[in-house]
């Protein structure tokens, strides 16, 4: 299928831009079909791990693609356009900008040279922790300006029209659900390569096409975690998280893994969108079900979250807030006997990824210890300390973050089957999104992704987790 004057997907391995929400796209204003998966797009090495763009002191998004392992075009600090003399990270003049023009284009497979996930040093410009000599009218502003917000993520904001006829699509799941016997491949081949956008439409076509609820036949006609997943496809992002949020904590006992998955990183528009159509849903505040399943600081912390107040990712990245939140880190922490909690989780639940990047390098600067060793070593434990990692290493690494989770999800003695679909279904929806995953995975692991993906599942269960995970049926 083609959808014409809709631009291509980013090259392969090229990073996403840093504007958006948890899937980090902010939605076209056009809609487009992205390249078949599985077929790497020309000019680009397959599985070039590209890591997140560590541009600190550059307001996202982030540069535009790059290449992982190359060597920035300016020092770590430096703003995207020159501010005013003496003025550390100061956002740019009015009208200008607040994008930053990309890197040159550089060969792949290059080490990082400061060793994986290290930002580079401190800008040369002036000496580290020196105070501008010469006053601007560019001082550095607090968390709490307004900034541009971020868009929704794809399936998250209002339903877009799009060149693209789902009535072909939906007369084949019909089809391959009707009379005796079910083509579970065909129900894989049509579901599996839909976006946010086209799985919406579809869904709606099938109703109008066929008199009849596509979910509905799906659950009647498969069975099991095949069944799950197909499920997870055809709700979309959205209302798909709205279901596993309600199962998490319905009846006895709390998953608190989906919450984490569904709620923690995610963008002030994606989280506004998942409580109203949590609440269109089922007629109830996704804020007092919260309630009723956490207790103490990890309901607090959740509380924090679901306000919805976190920096926007326009916000840019101001020394001296960074020191001032590294300073109350550690003094929450190893500069304390006890922890507070709550500190350390509302620095974590309202910076944007760019600000908790460059916390977790200076931290390391200051106190020589990495951040995620002091929570995981420190008075936390249980969900809260889950809960902090995540908000801290989606940061840092976005990719690596969503595999350590996929293989959390395999390691051990058996499959947590429904996290790793639930999280391969959430990382396929940004293909960009799942080919960086599928990279940094291979990077971490020394395996490939689908490979292992493969050991763990069999039948037309392993089938669809494959189509997810990019490989042709």
């Amino acid at each position: 299928m083609s959808y014409p004057g809709y631009p291509p997907a980013s090259p392969y391995g090229h990073p996403p831009p840093q504007g958006g929400g948890y899937y980090q796209q902010p939605p076209p204003q056009q809609h487009h079909q992205q390249p078949p998966y599985g077929v790497p797009p020309p000019h680009a090495q397959y599985n070039a791990y590209q890591q997140p763009p560590q541009g600190y002191g550059q307001p996202p998004p982030g540069p535009p693609p790059g290449q992982y392992g190359a060597p920035p075009p300016q020092p770590y600090g430096a703003p995207a356009h020159s501010p005013p003399p003496g003025t550390y990270g100061a956002p740019p003049p009015p009208g200008a900008s607040y994008y930053p023009p990309g890197p040159p284009q550089a060969g792949y497979g290059a080490p990082p040279p400061h060793g994986y996930g290290q930002p580079p040093g401190p800008p040369p410009q002036q000496p580290y922790g020196a105070v501008p000599a010469t006053p601007t009218a560019y001082p550095p502003q607090p968390y709490a300006v307004q900034y541009p917000p971020t868009p929704p993520s794809p399936g998250y904001g209002p339903a877009m029209t799009i060149p693209w006829n789902p009535d072909p699509d939906a007369d084949r799941l019909r089809k391959a659900m009707k009379g005796w016997g079910t083509d579970e491949k065909e129900l894989i081949r049509v579901l599996a390569d839909k976006d946010p956008f086209q799985i919406n439409l579809l869904r709606d076509a099938f109703q109008r096409r066929h008199r009849r609820d596509l979910i509905a036949d799906i659950k009647s006609e498969t069975s099991s975690w095949f069944e799950e997943g197909l499920v997870m496809l055809a709700r979309g992002p959205l209302l798909n998280d709205v279901h596993m949020l309600f199962n998490a904590m319905d009846g006895a006992g709390t998953n608190e893994d989906i919450m984490n998955d569904i709620l923690l990183r995610r963008s002030n528009a994606d989280l506004k969108a998942i409580k109203a159509e949590f609440s269109r849903v089922f007629h109830r505040s996704l804020e007092e079900m919260v309630r009723g399943e956490l207790s103490m600081k990890t309901e607090r912390h959740f509380m924090v979250v679901l306000g919805a107040t976190r920096a926007e990712d326009s916000a840019p990245v101001m020394k001296a807030d960074i020191d001032r939140d590294v300073d109350d880190l550690y003094n929450a922490t190893e500069g304390k006997i006890g922890t507070d909690e709550m500190r350390v989780c509302s620095i974590l639940s309202l910076r944007n990824d760019n600000q908790i990047r460059a916390i977790s390098y200076e931290y390391k600067q200051k106190y020589a210890r990495d951040l995620d060793t002091v929570i995981q070593k420190q008075e936390f434990s249980g969900h809260m300390k889950d809960a902090l990692l995540i908000q801290l290493r989606h940061g840092t690494d976005k990719y690596m973050l969503q595999a350590r989770l996929l293989e959390d999800a395999m390691a051990g003695m058996g499959t947590k089957d429904r996290l790793l679909t639930s999280r391969l279904v959430r990382a396929h929806w940004d293909r960009n999104n799942m080919r960086n995953v599928r990279n940094a995975y291979e990077q971490r692991y020394k395996k490939k992704l689908v490979r292992r993906v493969q050991g763990e599942t069999s039948g037309d269960y392993q089938r669809l987790l494959m189509a997810i995970c990019g490989e042709p049926i």
